[in-house]
């Protein structure tokens, strides 16, 4: 076999997207009860992440593209490391700990991987993963992490969209069996990109006309801005993280499905309520204040789970400005239902493609145009519907965080496990320096939604007849006293 293989435009494109204040890598969390078996621990993961070659392989530049290269000198101490938090190292140490890690680019002499082994962490142990973009997308390295536990693929079922309806997935099904190859349409996409940012007004005619593909590119490339808060501005590079009390998926489902919504809209209804009431604690305005988030989709055909990247992305406007809860999670009902027929992740997978064939500078330009539009990346991953064990050991809780392109500030990562939804949150010390403000708030933003469907309450404007909710919120309460 070749030591090395042509590297795809898409993870290219990624790879190519780091900048020091933002660096293009994955991070992960995996908390253990004990007591755990260190060694054993170590050489599970190890097996199994260099069962696939990627992991063995560093990155060579040519002047005509990136290369993945079996490394001569892979040494896999430089990989897997252990390391102990300071003091009492509780949630806060272990918080702190990623962030740093956050911040610290992996060395590109080698493999782009690290794991790291937190030892006696509240009387067990948490593993730390550090994964470059570039070899794969958070749906395939799901894939990755989950053939790591105990009893590899047999005991790591990931949810299905009937299992876990609503998931943004799911919404976009009818666009991702429309998508063959990223790469397809990649020389039109990108031909057709520098035509309009040369040409803005031609923007202006094909989201007139409805273009297809070329309106969606013209929306996102000429799309106004969102709002100015503080969640906007210029990165610095240090790194804050942290993570709240996961909800219990039964739950969300019964009221999302009460109130006529779905889990994922629910999910970003709370988002958005949370960055709100860390608005207004700090004193700022928050009438009509509306912050975009760029938002991944799976664009993989079911089955596929090969690394590397696919997905396209949307642009998903979040009322943060909505103060009634109703309204707020109608308003974001709406939007995602508008969603259904958009050509946006089509769209950007091809211009990934497109750009990992170009110059770097032609990349700079077409995203710094799309991302300073946003506020955040948001992303959602459906894991594991059964509690897991690794090398003998309880997974208690697992986490990620996704990373943040250009100059964007704020990263929202929503993971559900063991029939429990988790929030992540990763932000850039300079913007937001306590994320734990935030992130805190999710759980909060949706027990009100609980206590509607609990109390019924009067109803808000957008909301279907008072029989109609009624019914809704008497079916919830039979849904949540099963589920209890």
């Amino acid at each position: 076999m070749s030591q090395r293989e042509r590297m795809s435009s898409v993870d290219t494109t990624w790879l190519r997207m780091d900048r020091p204040t933002n660096l293009m890598v994955i991070l992960g969390v995996w908390v253990l009860e004990g007591p755990v078996a260190l060694k054993r621990l170590e050489d599970q993961l190890a097996d199994g992440l260099l069962a696939y070659r990627r992991f063995r392989q560093k990155v060579e530049f040519t002047p005509a593209a990136a290369y993945w290269r079996d490394d001569p000198k892979f040494d896999l101490s430089h990989h897997m490391k252990r390391a102990r938090l300071p003091g009492k190292g509780g949630k806060q140490a272990l918080e702190r700990f990623v962030a740093d890690l956050a911040s610290e680019p992996l060395d590109p002499n080698r493999p782009l991987w690290q794991v790291h082994i937190v030892e006696k962490f509240e009387g067990g142990a948490a593993v730390v993963f550090r994964l470059h973009h570039a070899i794969a997308d958070g749906i395939a390295l799901m894939g990755v992490t989950m053939s790591l536990v105990d009893g590899g693929e047999r005991n790591s079922r990931r949810a299905t969209p009937e299992e876990d309806e609503g998931w943004l997935q799911t919404l976009m099904a009818p666009v991702v069996a429309a998508v063959n190859t990223g790469t397809q349409a990649s020389t039109s996409t990108l031909r057709t990109a520098f035509d309009l940012v040369r040409n803005p007004l031609r923007a202006a005619d094909y989201l007139r006309v409805g273009a297809g593909v070329a309106g969606e590119l013209g929306y996102l490339l000429f799309m106004p801005s969102d709002s100015e808060t503080r969640f906007k501005g210029k990165p610095q590079g240090a790194k804050r993280v942290a993570w709240g009390e996961p909800l219990r998926l039964p739950e969300v489902k019964a009221v999302s499905r009460a109130l006529g919504a779905s889990i994922n809209d629910m999910l970003l209804s709370c988002v958005a309520g949370a960055m709100r009431r860390y608005l207004v604690d700090h004193g700022d305005q928050t009438e009509g204040v509306e912050c975009r988030a760029l938002v991944p989709i799976n664009l993989r055909q079911p089955g596929e789970v090969e690394l590397g990247n696919r997905f396209g992305i949307i642009a998903v406007k979040l009322p943060v400005g909505i103060e009634h809860p109703l309204e707020r999670l109608m308003t974001v009902r709406e939007r995602m239902l508008e969603l259904k027929a958009s050509y946006e992740p089509r769209v950007t997978l091809g211009l990934f493609g497109a750009l990992g064939y170009g110059p770097k500078v032609a990349q700079d330009q077409l995203f710094d145009l799309l991302l300073s539009r946003a506020t955040a990346v948001m992303t959602n991953v459906p894991g594991p519907v059964e509690p897991l064990s690794v090398a003998g050991s309880v997974l208690r809780q697992s986490l990620f965080w996704v990373p943040q392109s250009g100059d964007i500030g704020m990263g929202v990562s929503i993971l559900s496990y063991a029939g429990k939804v988790q929030f992540g949150l990763v932000t850039d010390a300079a913007l937001t320096p306590d994320p734990e403000a935030i992130v805190s708030r999710f759980a909060e933003e949706f027990e009100r939604y609980l206590y509607y469907v609990l109390l019924d309450p009067p109803e808000a404007p957008s909301l279907s007849v008072k029989g109609e909710r009624a019914e809704s919120a008497a079916r919830a309460r039979r849904a949540l006293t099963e589920s209890s």
